[in-house]
C-alpha cells in the first residue's frame, strides 16, 4: 500500500512534470483512490508506479482519470430540479440569451437533464451550456450523448418527480443496450476541457452548477473554487452545488441567498 510520505511524492510529480496539481484535493479520498490503482495494477514496487506516471503519457491518461471522480446521474436529486424549473428558470426566462455552465460536468447526465428542462420551459433556442470537466475522456463520451440503457427506469422516475410530464423514453432512441439523447439538445452543448485548480473564468454566466465536485476539495480549494465562481456569476445570477454541498462559512455567503432550502443560491451583491 501506497505511504503518506510517497502519495506526497506522486502529487509533486504530477504537479512538476505534467502540470496537474492534486495537492488540495480531500486527502482521504484521493489516497484510497491511488491505493485502488496501486491494487488493479500490481505494481512489483512504488518506484515502477512513479516510474510509469513520470514517463509513460498512457498510464498517466489512466491516472489521472482514475483519480478524478466521475459518477453522476440524470435528474439526481429530482427535488432540485423541480425547483431549477419553478424557480430558476421561471426567471431565467426574462434574458435575452442565457449561459450555463456545468463545472466538472463528468460524463453529461446532468447536461443533458439540464437541456431537457430547457426544452420544455421552451427556453432551449435561447440558451447555451457549457459542460467543462478536467477529464478529456469522459468529455467525449458526454459530447456523443450516449448512456447505458439500465439506469434509464430510475432516471425516468427522477425525471417525473422532478416535474416532467412527458414520456422520458421520447428524449432518446434505445439500440443494444444504449441510448442516444436526441440531437437537437446537444446542439445548444459546448464541451471543453478546463481544470478548476488552475484555469480561469471564461464567461459571465446566468447559472452555474457545480455538484459533488467540491467535497472532493480541501477547504483553501474549495474557497479558490467560489470565489472563480462568483467571478463568473452576473448580477441575479444562480450558483447550484451538491447535496452535501454549501456556501456556509465561504467568504462569497455574504452575496447570495438561499432559494427554497435548496442547494441554490442566487447572487444578490
Amino acid at each position: 500500500m501506497i505511504d503518506e510520505k510517497e502519495v506526497d511524492l506522486l502529487l509533486n510529480d504530477l504537479l512538476e512534470v505534467h502540470g496537474y496539481d492534486f495537492t488540495h484535493y480531500a486527502r482521504a479520498s484521493l489516497k484510497r483512490r491511488i491505493n485502488r490503482l496501486w491494487s488493479l495494477d500490481k505494481f512489483p514496487s512504488f518506484a515502477e508506479m512513479r516510474y510509469r506516471i513520470r514517463s509513460d503519457t498512457d498510464y498517466l491518461k489512466r491516472f489521472v482519470e482514475e483519480l478524478t471522480v466521475n459518477v453522476t446521474e440524470m435528474f439526481r436529486d429530482p427535488i432540485f430540479y423541480k425547483t431549477l424549473r419553478t424557480e430558476v428558470l421561471s426567471t431565467l426566462a426574462a434574458k435575452p440569451f442565457i449561459r450555463i455552465w456545468h463545472a466538472g460536468c463528468s460524463t453529461g447526465e446532468e447536461v443533458f437533464s439540464m437541456a431537457i428542462l430547457l426544452k420544455e420551459a421552451n427556453l432551449l433556442h435561447k440558451s447555451l451550456l457549457y459542460a467543462t470537466d478536467l477529464n478529456s475522456e469522459v468529455l467525449e463520451a458526454a459530447r456523443k450523448g450516449i448512456f447505458a440503457l439500465a439506469p434509464m427506469k430510475q432516471y425516468s422516475e427522477n425525471y417525473i418527480l422532478s416535474g416532467g410530464k412527458k414520456d422520458f423514453s421520447t428524449y432518446y432512441t434505445a439500440q443494444y443496450g444504449h441510448v442516444k439523447f436526441k440531437e437537437e439538445l446537444a446542439e445548444k452543448m459546448v464541451f471543453s476541457t478546463h481544470n478548476l485548480v488552475s484555469d480561469r473564468s471564461f464567461n459571465e454566466f446566468d447559472l452555474i452548477l457545480c455538484r459533488n465536485v467540491l467535497i472532493y476539495f480541501d477547504k483553501a480549494l474549495q474557497e479558490r473554487v467560489l470565489t472563480l465562481f462568483n467571478e463568473s456569476l452576473g448580477p441575479l445570477s444562480y450558483l447550484a452545488l451538491g447535496a452535501k454541498e454549501t456556501l456556509k462559512f465561504s467568504s462569497i455567503q455574504p452575496k447570495f441567498k438561499q432559494v427554497e432550502n435548496e442547494k441554490i443560491w442566487r447572487k444578490v451583491n
